[in-house]
């Protein structure tokens, strides 16, 4: 493949020397030096990278402070159906769903859906380097409403680790999302999340999309994970819909569908351990893409100026103010193309703006 570019090797090498040197970090910056000194003459254009995504320049640098994240189905349920390079240009993390659980606990694998019109898995690969060649991050979905994967042992937490690092390596995925709504065991899948860290190296995306009630407290599993891993970790985009009533971080009862159901229960994040840029606000992209819980983009972008700024809060107003705050993230890329770009139009430029 071509050498990697001398002006991105210090670059990379630069941020490394300010990490906490752990082995993952370590050996890092042991590959981008092997990779640089060994590379050998640019390939022919148009010659295909086999080097495994590990092995890359890590994505990660182009997740923005402040980024907008989208589920991309991987699969028809009547909302558009996209080719991942169709995905809109405002979506810095896209985020493919589903991964598929095989019959031995804690793996998984990628199944590429016949009705999205791919000619092959190449085309699909094609289009995930195409993406992070723009400065994208694809990540692996692992979850979902229908979705369900087992991490409770040491040996399910090693397949896991070692089943998503070849999948990253085979189609280019920057790293995992999190999407497990059927209960998770905290103390096994962060062990398997901290070795697929070690076998990724340094820049893996590490994303979570918990339901409200997982991040009620501190003491939930989810929650307990999101902390366990927190130095690994990009960003919790809890889902703010299909959700009852909640506590906010006051203690106060608060009701799916307004600006405060977003940012008193955010504040619970906030205030409970993770940074501002560990969290994101993720909203259905239109009325047909959640059950209940769909607010207009304004209200994503009055909770964000809210927790960001004090600005256009509610009747809720959070104890202080959290500018680095990532962003949002929505369900799903396809839901928004149907409803004519309505969310991402409004909510990706103004993320952009946040302090």
């Amino acid at each position: 493949m071509p050498p990697l570019g001398l002006a991105v090797l210090v670059r990379q090498l630069r941020q490394l020397s300010t990490a906490d040197l752990s082995p993952g970090v370590l050996a890092g910056a042991v590959r981008l030096l092997a990779h640089y000194v060994h590379a050998g003459a640019p390939a022919a254009a148009g010659t295909p990278d086999d080097t495994p995504a590990a092995e890359r320049p890590a994505a990660a640098a182009s997740v923005p402070r402040h980024a907008v994240t989208g589920y991309w189905q991987n699969f028809d349920n009547g909302a558009t159906v996209q080719k991942l390079r169709d995905v809109q240009d405002d979506y810095d993390i896209i985020a493919v769903a589903f991964a598929d659980s095989t019959t031995r606990t804690g793996e998984i694998e990628f199944n590429l859906d016949p009705r999205l019109g791919y000619s092959s898995d190449q085309e699909f690969r094609n289009d995930i380097a195409a993406k992070r060649a723009a400065g994208k991050a694809v990540i692996i979905s692992v979850g979902g409403e229908l979705g369900n994967v087992i991490v409770n042992d040491d040996a399910s937490a090693r397949r896991f680790a070692e089943s998503t690092h070849a999948l990253m390596r085979e189609y280019g995925f920057d790293g995992v999302d999190i999407d497990l709504e059927h209960g998770i065991n905290a103390t096994y899948l962060s062990r398997a999340l901290r070795q697929l860290s070690g076998l990724a190296g340094p820049g893996m995306v590490l994303t979570m999309a918990p339901q409200t009630l997982d991040m009620q407290s501190t003491g939930s599993e989810y929650f307990k994970l999101a902390l366990a891993v927190k130095d690994i970790l990009t960003v919790v985009n809890t889902q703010y819909y299909n959700s009852g009533s909640m506590l906010g971080c006051d203690g106060k009862v608060y009701h799916q569908g307004s600006v405060d159901f977003l940012t008193a229960l955010a504040c619970i994040q906030l205030e409970g351990g993770l940074d501002p840029s560990q969290v994101g606000l993720g909203l259905p992209a239109s009325t047909r893409g959640a059950g209940s819980g769909y607010v207009a983009p304004s209200v994503v972008t009055a909770a964000l100026d809210c927790l960001t700024r004090g600005t256009r809060c509610g009747g809720f107003t959070p104890p202080r103010t959290y500018p680095g705050l990532r962003g949002a993230m929505t369900w799903s890329t396809n839901w928004d193309a149907s409803a004519g770009n309505a969310w991402s139009s409004v909510v990706g430029p103004h993320v952009r703006t946040l302090p």
